[in-house]
């Protein structure tokens, strides 16, 4: 279930139940068929029982993340070999035991009755945090040795794990995840109106926000605001016909400064653009509810009834600002468009493939655009803006927009709403993340001191 922002398993099926257990007898299998490389013995060799038992308790200490207790030991390694035929037999029910176990499939174990966080449970919150995986050799370490009982120990390893490739693409899978594009939605549009664009460009769109996303997270200052700011785009020989550069058919993507600087980042990105567009038409209504809900974290109500889009022929001397102004006037939809339209329509400057324009053609005749905008902060003075850019430099320094990507982030990372860690947890950690020059890297960091402190309301073993 994602539905409140965040992924968690809600319910145990039959059918997830089988594929863990058929993924745990795979693993056995394979385990066993590679026991040489693995437990680093030979199959007559003589000491090969207390081999595969010491292979049996590291695979166990392993997928439960800590050192086995004698209890445990005795249950999970000690008993199966000692009631198997063989030691092969015994090693694999071992594993199995392992691998079924809800120390394996579940995250962590009851908290202790003080509400305090092991140095193991506080090394899987750093490693699944960051990387969606086990502890690594060093971490493990640091848990075993009592190097994990301070937030400057605890902030160390978060900042070595930050350089890992793990935790590289878990940070792109939440921002494509943020953006609403995780799923990569296919576009296709009207082949009159846009007859260059083709599957093979809207691919070329995607690996080219893809590298937007690394450039601004992993350069120097990993800089929240460069992601509205920004003014260039990567382009490749896919992509330059539509913008009017002259590039060969295969020229690999370059950084290029389009329209003259008009480009803010993401908010213009032509991929973004596409997406929240129709097939033959931009959709102010689209990229504003992206922007209110995904990026500036304000909650729409559903709409009444659905309601289809005006159509062009029957009003053709209306722009689409103009339509999408008619087709919400009723008092109805004011309540959400009163937000929406405003911000969408900052963005008219951009075509439906996002391309920038100042002119649409209706009713045969070019007409301006008006891309001129505004919005009404959860606290502060209504600002107001014209175009892409304008927008983006309102929402690089706009604290709703920086609230909403503190909080969605913490849900990537923890998978816990952010308030179970007490009433400010959010503000505080909005507060240093503005203090810090809205670094992610180090807004990242301090998402972890406070996953590895005990929430708030969690209640006590």
């Amino acid at each position: 279930d994602a539905s409140i922002g965040y992924e968690r398993g809600s319910s145990i099926s039959p059918e997830w139940f089988l594929a863990a257990t058929a993924a745990a007898v795979e693993t056995a299998d394979y385990c066993l068929a590679h026991l040489e490389p693995l437990a680093k013995v030979k199959r007559n060799a003589a000491d090969r029982d207390a081999k595969l038992k010491a292979f049996a308790t590291t695979f166990a200490e392993r997928a439960f993340r800590r050192p086995l207790p004698d209890d445990l030991k005795q249950g999970i390694v000690t008993a199966p070999f000692a009631t198997a035929p063989d030691l092969d037999t015994g090693l694999k029910r071992s594993l199995l035991l392992t691998l079924s176990s809800p120390r394996f499939l579940y995250r962590e174990p009851t908290p202790a009755g003080d509400g305090s966080l092991s140095p193991f449970t506080i090394a899987s919150r750093l490693s699944f945090g960051l990387w969606d995986s086990l502890p690594d050799d060093q971490l493990a370490a640091a848990a075993r040795e009592g190097q994990l009982a301070t937030p400057t120990q605890i902030r160390q390893q978060a900042e070595r794990m930050l350089a890992d490739r793990r935790t590289r693409a878990k940070l792109h899978d939440f921002l494509l995840s943020w953006l609403r594009v995780d799923q990569g939605p296919e576009i296709t549009k009207d082949r009159e109106h846009f007859p260059a664009f083709s599957p093979a460009v809207a691919a070329a769109m995607r690996t080219s926000l893809s590298l937007l996303l690394e450039e601004v997270v992993w350069s120097e200052a990993a800089d929240f605001r460069r992601l509205f700011t920004h003014d260039e785009v990567f382009v490749d020989g896919r992509l330059a016909p539509l913008f009017g550069l002259s590039l060969p058919a295969d020229a690999p993507f370059r950084s290029v400064r389009l329209d003259n600087g008009k480009r803010a980042g993401l908010l213009t990105h032509p991929y973004l653009l596409s997406v929240l567009a129709y097939n033959d038409a931009t959709s102010p209504i689209h990229r504003g509810v992206f922007l209110a809900r995904g990026v500036l974290g304000n909650v729409l109500k559903p709409p009444q009834e659905a309601v289809a889009p005006l159509a062009a022929d029957l009003h053709p001397e209306l722009t689409t600002r103009q339509r999408v102004d008619l087709q919400t006037r009723p008092v109805a939809c004011q309540t959400c468009h009163t937000m929406i339209n405003p911000l969408g329509f900052a963005l008219e400057d951009f075509d439906a493939i996002g391309r920038a324009r100042t002119t649409e053609v209706r009713g045969g005749r070019e007409q301006p655009i008006d891309a001129s905008g505004g919005y009404q902060p959860r606290v502060g003075e209504p600002a107001s803006f014209t175009g892409g850019r304008e927008l983006g430099g309102y929402l690089a320094v706009s604290r709703d927009a920086a609230e909403a990507f503190v909080q969605n982030l913490f849900h990537a990372v923890v998978k816990q709403p952010v308030r179970a860690w007490g009433p400010d947890t959010l503000d505080r950690l909005v507060d240093g993340f503005i203090a810090d020059d809205y670094s992610i890297r180090k807004l990242l960091v301090e998402i972890l001191l406070v996953a590895t402190t005990p929430a708030a309301s969690a209640p006590a073993a």
